[in-house]
Parts: structure tokens; C-alpha cells; sequence
């Protein structure tokens, strides 16, 4: 049993990890650090509530440290859990710039700890199916990929840090690591980036929206976008390709789910109905077109039992160093493109 401590009981922490972690076997979320508040107490009254993270970091038995905080605290609590020896899940945007991320991956080598980022978008049980039926050839060759993260705020959220005007504010450093490793994953990393990242709604000071497009090879492209202002949501994925398409209308409902603090009562988090999943369409050689539903398979716990494999020895982490490297670059570049507005040439960097 590998013992969890959970710094951070906001949304995320208290949404996104905390449940999940439970539901993991193997994984004991022993200890959970909340400034302020009862409600640790009062929803997981078997874990040790603790106020600092000196508190935190004094429970001996903790081998795995997660980080759902504001953003600009991840690098600094991320540097002082692996010096003290911890293996780190840290929640999306993994730092706030490229040279904070390397200092980090450096200092998980160092430590031989296990150091990975909460891309759990990739684990969605939609684009588990797409991953697997463009792994077995039916689309052929993809030449357009575009995924699309919508919501519809068009007045300021009580309370929100991300928007107020600090480093690693906005939607964009919010939304754009799920979309750029979901990119990532399927198509591997660009030649070249431009990006628009912009704020739409009167009287904001954080951006609230962007369009980012990845070059590819042989005129394939991806296209990431965002924006606080859409009533009508756009199409969650769209995949183009050389046999066929597939299109994906909506989101995937666990994340509503856990929001509403709802467990899934069943071993199955693949919740989405088979009416709801994806439409693959494949092109026949006599001209006509056959479409069919894809079904979603697996869900955000396959993220933390692979964290508790790796730490066991028992299998490689999912979410690499380079994978991770990779996001932080893009995300700089998208800044720097949107600043000097014009696209750059992709920068590869080791991780």
C-alpha cells in the first residue's frame, strides 16, 4: 500500500484527485493538506488533516506527494516534495515556463523519484477509443486533428485566481496542456506553431481564449482552441484522415460527475452512453460511406494506477519526462508566437 498526501483540497484536489485516488488499489490517500476548512475532514475522516507542508512532510509513511494547487505554487512545493525524497504527481500546468520544468525533471533523475503531471485528459474514456482505433490503421494517415475545450462564462467567477492577473492566470495555462498532450499523443510533436491567445470577454484581464495550430508534415495540422464564450459548444474532437473521419460531439461526463461530487457506484467510470460516443466514419470503395459508434473505454484512475505501478517497479510511467518537456515547450512557444505574432519553428529539447 503506497501512502498518498494530497496538498491542496480546491477543485482540484477535492474533485479530481482525492476520489480518484481512492479508487485506486493500492493507493491510501493517508494525508491531506488544507489551509483552512473542515471539509477534508469532514468527506475523507480517515486521513490526517494537516495546515503546512512541513506538517505534511513529517508523516514518514507518505511516499507519494500530489499537487493540486495554484498554478504558480507548483514548481516551489515540487522542488521541496523530491528533496525531501517523495515521488510527485503534479496537477496540469506542470510549472510556469521551460527552464523551471528542466530544473525539476533534473531533480527527479537525481533523487531516482518518479515525477509525472495530471494529464488526465488523455485518459478520458473518449479518446481512449479514438487512440485505439487510430492505432489499428481503419482512418489511415491523420491529416487534421482538432480538439476543442468550450465553456460558456461570460461574467466574472466569484473568487477565481485564475482570473486575476498573476503568473500562470488565464485559460490559457489552465486548458491548453490538456489539448496540446492529447495532440501530442496522437501525432507526436510539431515542425512549427502559431498561436492567437486573446481576451474575448469586455472587462477581463486574463485571457479567455485561444486558437493554436500545430504544423505537421505532408500538410497534417492540429488545431487547439478554447474560449469562455461559447452557448452553443463547438464539437469536442474532430479527426480528419486519409480513410475516413471521426467526430465527437460532447465531453466526456465524468469530469460534470465529480464536480457534482458523485463516485461512480460501479467498477465501470466509463460513463458515457452509447448514444453519446463518438461517430467513425469510413469511407467504402464503391463510393458510399458507413458510419458506426466508438466506444469509450477507461477512465482517469488508469492515470494513478499506472503512478502505482511505476513507483512498484512494476511498469514504465505513461506521462514521460519528454512527454511532460514537450508541453512546457509548446506552451512557451504558443506565448512567443502570440507575442511576435507569427509561427515558429518547433524547439526540441531533452528532457
Amino acid at each position: 500500500m503506497i501512502g498518498v498526501g494530497l496538498i491542496g483540497f480546491g477543485l482540484a484536489g477535492r474533485c479530481f484527485h482525492a476520489p480518484v485516488i481512492r479508487a485506486v488499489p493500492g493507493l491510501h490517500l493517508a494525508a491531506i493538506l488544507q489551509r483552512s476548512g473542515d471539509s477534508a475532514a469532514q468527506l475523507y475522516p480517515d486521513a490526517s488533516i494537516v495546515r503546512t507542508v512541513d506538517d505534511l512532510l513529517a508523516i514518514q509513511p507518505l511516499k507519494l506527494i500530489v499537487i493540486a494547487t495554484p498554478n504558480q505554487s507548483h514548481f516551489p512545493l515540487a522542488k521541496r516534495c523530491l528533496a525531501a525524497g517523495r515521488h510527485v504527481v503534479v496537477d496540469k500546468p506542470f510549472t510556469l515556463n521551460v527552464a523551471e520544468a528542466r530544473e525539476l525533471l533534473a531533480l527527479a533523475r537525481g533523487k531516482n523519484r518518479i515525477l509525472t503531471v495530471y494529464h488526465d485528459r488523455r485518459f478520458d474514456a473518449d479518446f481512449q477509443g479514438l487512440r485505439k482505433v487510430i492505432d489499428s490503421g481503419e482512418l489511415g494517415r491523420v491529416t487534421r486533428f482538432e480538439s476543442t475545450y468550450d465553456r460558456y462564462r461570460p461574467i466574472p467567477k466569484p473568487g477565481a485566481w485564475r482570473e486575476q492577473p498573476a503568473p500562470g492566470s488565464g485559460v490559457f495555462f489552465d486548458l491548453s496542456p490538456h489539448l496540446f498532450d492529447q495532440s501530442f499523443t496522437i501525432l507526436g510533436t510539431p515542425e512549427a506553431i502559431t498561436a492567437d491567445i486573446r481576451i474575448e470577454r469586455a472587462g477581463f484581464t486574463t485571457d479567455d481564449a485561444f486558437d493554436v495550430l500545430l504544423h505537421y508534415p505532408l500538410g497534417t495540422r492540429a488545431l487547439l482552441r478554447s474560449t469562455m464564450l461559447a452557448a452553443a459548444p463547438r464539437p469536442r474532437t474532430v479527426v480528419l484522415a486519409q480513410n475516413g473521419s471521426y467526430l465527437k460531439r460532447d465531453f466526456d461526463p465524468l469530469e460534470l460527475t465529480l464536480r457534482a461530487g458523485q463516485i461512480p457506484p460501479s467498477d465501470n467510470w466509463a460513463l458515457e452512453k452509447p448514444e453519446n460516443w463518438g461517430e467513425l466514419t469510413l469511407a467504402c470503395n464503391d463510393g458510399r460511406t458507413i458510419t458506426h459508434r466508438v466506444p469509450s473505454i477507461g477512465d482517469w484512475r488508469d492515470f494513478y494506477a499506472n503512478v502505482r505501478d511505476a513507483i512498484l517497479g512494476a511498469n514504465s510511467i505513461l506521462v514521460t519526462p519528454q512527454q511532460i518537456l514537450d508541453v512546457m515547450v509548446a506552451m512557451e512557444l504558443a506565448l512567443q508566437s502570440n507575442s511576435e505574432r507569427r509561427t515558429l519553428p518547433w524547439r526540441h529539447l531533452q528532457a
